[in-house]
């Protein structure tokens, strides 16, 4: 006899909070801030979502890294990077960039246009000690690289990094063995996704009203009312521990959200601006490496 699922439900629920960043660029920022400072080994998410070219077209001009990853995922808009290992691209709507900064590297990143909307995320993920001075490195794929699963409810899953079903994402070989799915939940549609005992995860809803995170039946999987919590818009949740999370949409408006998840790294994190280290040192090491030019 199988093992019934533990079901996830929401932890704690916490608001986006506005913010600015870049050269200023607008945010809504739901973890690095006061109410959520990380959550392991996540460190920072930022939504940026805005038709007017003055929130964005300043961009982020270059500006180094060191220690962590970054993750950008365009939902619309082009985004042009450059950095000092000469590598260059345009970041387009679907597309996901997957960057191990390691190191040290120096990059910008900048609007390739001048008006039109302008939306999709950067999520920051720690690395551990043993990987933090690693060489730099991308993963980069443009929409068409990102697999997508359709149910017959209308459910739409983009996987980006992890799996679905039988369907994994593109970006491989990263510490913690992350997922990281983008899911579209018209009125009615409901996804049941495994998620990796002991991992960390979190929703993050960014379209529609609400979605909800409920327990299921563990003899057929159809959907109940036990443990249900309402994630509204531009709102993280916090997942509990358990190895299942289900997710559904009982509002009037077509939902989409970011379901994220990675193995915590439990080693204690010395940050400042740009660079997370593990100590102090580390950090005022980092600064004196990019002040003296060696920073790669």
């Amino acid at each position: 006899m199988s093992t019934p699922p533990k079901w996830r439900t929401a932890e704690r629920i916490v608001a986006a909070e506005p913010a600015s960043d870049g050269a200023g660029v607008k945010l809504n920022r739901s973890i690095s801030t006061p109410a959520l400072p990380d959550l392991d080994p996540f460190l920072m998410l930022d939504e940026f979502n805005t038709e007017n070219p003055d929130d964005y077209i300043a961009g982020f001009p270059e500006h180094p890294h060191r220690g962590f990853e970054t993750v950008t995922y365009m939902i619309d808009g082009n985004m042009r990077h450059r950095d000092n290992t000469g590598a260059e691209g345009v970041l387009r709507g679907g597309g996901v960039q997957w960057m191990t900064a390691g190191r040290g590297i120096l990059h910008s990143e900048m609007p390739e246009q001048v008006d039109g909307r302008m939306q999709g995320f950067q999520l920051w993920v720690n690395l551990p000690a043993r990987l933090k001075m690693t060489d730099p490195r991308y993963q980069e794929f443009d929409g068409a690289g990102v697999p997508e699963v359709r149910q017959e409810d209308g459910a739409l899953i983009r996987v980006v990094a992890g799996a679905h079903g039988d369907i994994s994402g593109p970006v491989e070989g990263i510490h913690g063995t992350p997922l990281y799915l983008d899911v579209t939940l018209p009125t009615g549609a409901a996804v049941i996704q495994p998620v990796e005992s002991g991992h960390n995860g979190f929703v993050y809803v960014f379209e529609g009203d609400a979605v909800e995170i409920t327990g299921a039946e563990s003899g057929n999987g159809d959907l109940n009312d036990r443990s249900t919590n309402s994630v509204p818009r531009r709102h993280l949740a916090v997942l509990s521990s358990g190895d299942c999370v289900s997710l559904r949409n009982s509002g009037d408006k077509t939902a989409r959200l970011l379901l994220v998840a990675g193995a915590p790294i439990g080693e204690p994190i010395a940050r400042y601006g740009p660079f997370v280290m593990n100590t102090e040192q580390e950090i005022h090491q980092a600064f004196k490496d990019f002040q003296d030019g060696n920073f790669v």
